[in-house]
């Protein structure tokens, strides 16, 4: 993709522009003085979750200032948008979010309770993540093609659990379905914990959620991910969807927004640190280790990728017709 290979590949040029020799500027002179809260919309243990805790620890860090990662869970996700929608237009708020509140949402819902556009700005990209499908390990499935052929046989029992409903995961979920021609029904859940607590427990077969997520449990003898959504292989024993038969391909992201009221100069100061932050290498490795690719972008890339992604996935969301109250 052209957009992450001119954020991936900005990184020297970004890291001069930054001036990281002045790491230790404090956010006490930039946002009002008093700790950062960092939110994440779901349960602990998912995608988003682990990238905001890896985040807050190196930003902490780098500008001497507590960062505290708090979990608002409920609603898909959505119940935190509201909630912080609503709270102080300059409070010192960032919020780690995906797709599937930030585009998908306010497509699908009647009644989404907030704007992205007018609530939120984005400040910077700080990761891009895949998809994959998993079983249990006690299940006999070994190929994703069996699986399609389980899910044609036993129609009734084809439940796909997803870690939110309304999430990227849950569309990309309909699309394997589409693309295999078999019915599918997707569950919701309230975080990729519960759901991966469901799997393992045989409370739904097959489970939908980021390659992050399912990657440990996978390695742990725990679950078998049968297929990844890259256009080629992160990890060499899983093949990729289309290399399992189905022609299609995904990605989503991490991107930390702040409240739209928060002023100019402190939102870019903090977009500037996040970038800085993504930069190190510990933490890039963090990311790496977890299959989740980090990236440091400024805001305007930031904004110019989420632009070419709505173009992609927003035709998609308005096919599926998908509407929730």
């Amino acid at each position: 993709m052209k957009t992450r290979r001119a954020l991936l590949n900005a990184g020297a040029a970004l890291a001069a522009t930054l001036g990281l020799a002045t790491a230790g500027m404090a956010l006490a002179q930039t946002a009002g003085g008093t700790a950062l809260r960092m939110v994440v919309p779901y349960a602990a243990g998912g995608s988003s979750d682990r990238a905001a805790r890896v985040l807050a620890e190196a930003l902490q860090a780098r500008l001497g200032t507590p960062v505290v990662v708090e979990n608002i869970t409920g609603a898909g996700g959505r119940l935190a948008m509201r909630q912080l929608a609503l709270g102080a237009a300059d409070s010192n708020v960032l919020v780690v979010a995906n797709p599937a509140l930030m585009v998908v949402a306010p497509l699908v819902y009647k009644n989404n309770g907030y704007d992205p556009e007018r609530d939120y700005q984005a400040l910077s990209q700080i990761s891009i993540y895949e998809f994959a499908a998993a079983v249990a390990s006690a299940v006999p499935v070994r190929e994703f093609s069996h699986l399609v052929a389980w899910v044609k046989a036993n129609p009734d029992q084809a439940n796909l659990g997803v870690p939110a409903t309304g999430s990227l995961p849950h569309f990309f979920a309909l699309m394997l379905g589409q693309a295999a021609q078999a019915p599918v029904q997707v569950v919701g859940y309230r975080g990729s914990a519960p759901l991966t607590t469901d799997l393992l427990g045989g409370h739904v077969p097959v489970a939908v959620d980021t390659l992050d997520t399912l990657l440990p449990l996978h390695e742990g003898g725990k679950l078998r991910i049968l297929a990844t959504s890259g256009a080629r292989r992160s990890v060499a024993t899983i093949p990729t969807f289309k290399e399992a038969g189905l022609d299609i391909t995904a990605t989503g992201w991490n991107v930390v927004y702040a409240k739209a009221g928060m002023p100019k100069a402190t939102a870019d100061h903090l977009a500037r640190e996040i970038a800085a932050v993504m930069l190190l290498p510990a933490v890039r490795q963090q990311f790496t280790a977890a299959k989740a690719e980090p990236v440091s972008a400024t805001g305007e890339q930031t904004r110019k990728m989420l632009e070419e992604f709505k173009g992609l996935w927003v035709p998609v969301i308005q096919k599926a017709g998908l509407q929730f109250d």
